[in-house]
This record gives structure tokens, C-alpha cells and sequence, in this order.
């Protein structure tokens, strides 16, 4: 069941932004944080998972089974999550929001890409009519059976069409349904502004880092008018930054511990993720559990 608390926001104009996480071990550690929401992302999802590049590679199962997963993690925290081309055509859209929405998640973003999709960041996207992706966006919306499940449309016009034709596509789908438009790598401020001015539907922003949009606050964001945010590489830039710091100092130090080092106490960490509770079954049971003599 999607959470209802992204929908109250949006309706009531009330700003809210999401880090990405790529794993189970990064929707933990976010959840000690009181995030809004969390985001999903395809890229980072891939990366973590299967170490392949966002390149229309893993398939709409592999993803649901990650997605899945995440919600659970999650918990009471909404996930936004991507959800590229949805798939194939308008019978796979709709599996697709389905599998979605039964899997937990809050919001669904789906993108105009010709399939094999690529990351939003790197060259060389196609998209598909503006039309076919207009009814794509009805589909979603008529698939979806929790009110409080939000449907994304996501544009990746600018590079290969133009800032024009981009916005265009994103006005054409919010007309189809969308709840909230996605104009993807727009690479000056001002393009940002102007995307918020005329867009009539909610506009959300991508802070990529490294990726081709400034990276704004959140305040900066806010002022400009969009809606929402999301934060899709920030933990996994951070994380595959620890690691390899990590990693060089034990090479060339040839010790696990160092003040250059920072690690996260491990005895927080496994209460974190639950071993209180299986401690606490332990003792519960201790005494009914067979001895090594009696079993069989």
C-alpha cells in the first residue's frame, strides 16, 4: 500500500526531497535520518546490485525484487522509484505499476527513452513520440489502484530535441495524468526556473551529483519553485568513496585501523539491523532449544 504522506505534501504544496539508496544497508542508515522519502534508482539499484551500468540491462523482475525489498526496508518511509521505460509497451506499463504498487512502493517514475534506455546523465539517449509516451502516462495512471500512488513522467528531450521540446513533452504529461513532471539533466539554473514557471504541474528536481544539473539546496530549490527532490547518487558516491579509502589504507598500510578511516560502531550497527531482536528470541528460548546430544 503506498504511503498517503508524499500525495498530502504534494497537495498542500509542502516541499519534500528524497536520498537515493542503492541498498538495504543504505535504506537503514537513512532511516535514523527522518527522511521524507527515499528514492530508488535505476543506475544505483543496477550498480549495487549486479555491477552493470543503467543501460536498459536488468530486466523489470531483477528490479521488482530489489524495489521489493527496499519498501520493506524502508518501512514506514515512502520510496520513489524508478521504473525506466516501464518495461515495453502499454501491456508491460501496466504490469509494471501493478507489480509496483503491490511490491509497496509510493511513487513510480517512468521515462520517454527508446528501450534500451540509458542513465539520464550520458550520451547518445533516443526518445520515443511524445504521443506514445502521453498514453504510456495513462496507462499508469488507470493501472494504479491506491489513490495515494503517485505517477512520475519523466523527459529525456533536452539532449537530443531541445529545452523547448522537453518542456512541451512535460506539459503534454502532466495533461495525461501525471501527478508530477520530470524534465531530466537540464544543465543551467536558468533552465530550472523556466522549466518551474511553465510547467503547470508539479516539477521535481534531480541533484545528480557529478551528473550535468547544478546542484542546488534545498532552500535554492524551493525558491525556484520546484516541488520535490530527489538525491539518486549522493550514498553511493559517499559509500564507493569510503570503500576505496579504506581499502588503500589497509594495502598500503597493511592495518584495518586508522584516524583516516572513520567506521560506523559495529556494535550500533548490528542493533540497527535487527540483532537485538534475535538476541532476545535466543534468551526467550534458550531453554527449549535441543541439545547437540538429542538432536537428529
Amino acid at each position: 500500500m503506498a504511503h498517503a504522506k508524499l500525495k498530502r505534501m504534494l497537495e498542500s504544496g509542502e516541499f519534500f526531497y528524497a536520498p537515493g539508496a542503492q541498498d538495504m544497508i543504505a535504506a537503514t542508515v537513512a532511516s535514523r535520518h527522518g527522511f521524507d522519502a527515499l528514492y530508488a534508482s535505476g543506475y544505483w539499484l543496477t550498480a549495487s546490485a549486479y555491477g552493470l551500468p543503467d543501460a536498459g540491462i536488468v530486466s523489470y523482475t531483477q528490479m521488482l525484487d530489489r524495489v521489493s525489498l527496499l519498501a520493506r526496508q524502508a518501512g514506514d518511509t515512502p520510496v520513489i522509484a524508478d521504473a525506466d521505460t516501464g518495461y515495453g509497451g502499454l501491456l508491460n506499463v501496466d504490469h509494471t505499476v501493478r507489480g509496483y504498487e503491490a511490491a509497496g512502493v509510493t511513487a513510480i517514475q517512468l521515462e520517454d527513452q527508446e528501450f534500451p534506455k540509458k542513465c539520464g546523465h550520458t550520451p547518445f539517449k533516443r526518445v520515443v513520440p511524445a504521443d506514445v509516451m502521453a498514453t504510456k502516462i495513462r496507462v499508469a495512471v488507470e493501472a494504479r489502484n491506491d489513490p495515494n500512488f503517485l505517477v512520475i513522467a519523466r523527459t529525456d528531450a533536452l539532449q537530443p530535441e531541445g529545452f523547448e521540446a522537453a518542456l512541451a513533452r512535460a506539459e503534454l504529461y502532466g495533461q495525461a495524468g501525471a501527478d508530477i513532471v520530470f524534465v531530466e539533466a537540464m544543465t543551467e539554473r536558468d533552465q530550472m526556473q523556466e522549466a518551474c514557471r511553465r510547467i503547470t504541474k508539479p516539477v521535481i528536481a534531480n541533484m545528480a551529483s557529478g551528473g550535468q544539473t547544478p546542484i542546488l539546496s534545498i532552500s535554492e530549490l524551493k525558491e525556484i519553485g520546484f516541488a520535490c527532490a530527489i538525491f539518486p547518487a549522493l550514498s553511493s558516491l559517499a559509500a564507493a568513496a569510503a570503500m576505496d579509502k579504506a581499502y588503500a589504507v589497509l594495502k598500503a598500510e597493511g592495518i584495518a585501523t586508522s584516524p583516516d578511516v572513520p567506521l560506523f560502531d559495529f556494535g550500533q550497527f548490528s542493533r540497527m539491523i535487527g540483532f537485538e531482536e534475535v538476541w532476545a528470541f535466543e534468551r526467550k528460548w534458550a531453554d527449549a532449544q535441543p541439545s547437540d546430544d538429542n538432536a537428529t
